[in-house]
């Protein structure tokens, strides 16, 4: 579900209506990205994110593990080619407003180094000729989709060579299926009705996904964690909508059409609506880290 959860993939034409990507963005911002920040504050204080930190986020999405980790002292870059609406909100929230960026006199003490950077593009195009970076964090938690694996492994091994030797890399993935109740929200409105179409399909998670991903990349695991991070919103409308943000569905929704999915995944969280009309769904998630040569 970006990983918060799952990279936007891309759009499918089809018989479901357009989908407004400027919006499905603000859904991701405001309602679903919240949902990962007990995973991301876990990290921080276990690797002691602080001034001394040169982070870069792969597949920073709208920047909320950005802002939580510039709120420490950390120096920032984060990465990705996948939204480019929700760059922009990741913009907003970080990078100063144009007035407080208007060149200085001459007289003026010279300004400091940017703490934060957002890059449109791959990990190469975050190369910084300052100083590599101290800590690589992908957030985006894999065991979802089919190929999900493979690219995790490729943005890991185009990033590790930017970081210091033995710099902490942290990977992160859906904990066990029974202690994930979105798992079955998922499996319920997120298959299409052929999955083996291509990318976009749902695979179930592995235990050892990330220990495989670290090996194939040639990073030496050094600790591992698992973390409760519930799924709640105030109505399932929310739910709805936040889930859809995530591009988990878009394989479903271009194999059958947006209406059936809503439908079919209204019903899928039923389960989990409280009587006050909240919905509540507890998940464990996992994350790695490893180190690199």
């Amino acid at each position: 579900m970006t990983p918060t959860l799952a990279r936007q993939h891309a759009r499918h034409a089809g018989t479901a209506p357009p989908v407004d990507p400027r919006a499905r963005a603000r859904d991701w911002s405001e309602i679903q990205e919240r949902m990962l920040v007990p995973l991301y504050e876990a990290v921080y204080e276990r690797l002691e994110v602080g001034a001394g930190t040169r982070m870069l986020a792969l597949g920073c999405g709208s920047g909320l593990a950005l802002l939580l980790a510039v709120s420490r002292g950390a120096t920032v870059t984060g990465v990705d080619s996948s939204c480019p609406e929700r760059l922009a909100l990741a913009r907003q929230r970080l990078l100063p407003k144009p007035w407080d960026t208007r060149a200085r006199t001459a007289s003026a003490a010279p300004s400091r180094a940017p703490a934060v950077r957002i890059v449109d593009g791959t990990p190469q195009d975050a190369a910084d000729d300052r100083a590599p970076y101290t800590l690589v964090t992908a957030f985006e938690p894999i065991g979802c989709l089919t190929g999900d694996l493979e690219e995790l492994v490729g943005l890991l091994t185009a990033a590790t060579p930017l970081a210091t030797r033995g710099a902490p890399v942290v990977l992160t993935g859906w904990g066990p299926p029974e202690r994930c109740a979105t798992s079955a929200v998922l499996r319920a409105a997120g298959r299409p009705p052929d999955p083996s179409r291509g990318p976009g399909g749902r695979r179930p998670a592995r235990r050892d996904d990330l220990e495989e991903a670290a090996r194939r990349v040639g990073l030496r695991p050094d600790g591992s964690g698992r973390i409760s991070c519930p799924f709640g919103y105030a109505d399932l409308d929310s739910a709805v909508r936040g889930l859809l943000s995530t591009g988990l569905f878009d394989a479903a929704i271009a194999a059958t059409d947006r209406d059936q999915v809503d439908k079919e995944l209204a019903e899928a969280l039923h389960p989990h609506q409280r009587p006050d009309g909240t919905v509540w769904m507890p998940n464990v998630f996992r994350y790695l880290i490893a180190r690199t040569p």
